[in-house]
């Protein structure tokens, strides 16, 4: 899904890029981001109330 290409440079560089069934990824992790932000609250107040009742 990623390509890592060593660049003939002076340090070592190296360069990243998606393969096409990595940038088929973009749209479906961009949407499961976007819905995470929406959520984040809601998300984080689970979190809490789970970490409490652990604690108890």
């Amino acid at each position: 899904m990623v390509v890592r290409r060593v660049l003939p440079t002076s340090p070592v560089g190296v360069e990243y890029s998606l393969t096409p069934i990595g940038e088929s990824l973009r749209e479906p992790f961009g949407r499961l981001h976007d819905w995470t932000v929406n959520n984040a609250d809601e998300i984080r107040a689970h979190q809490l109330d789970y970490d409490q009742r652990v604690q108890s």
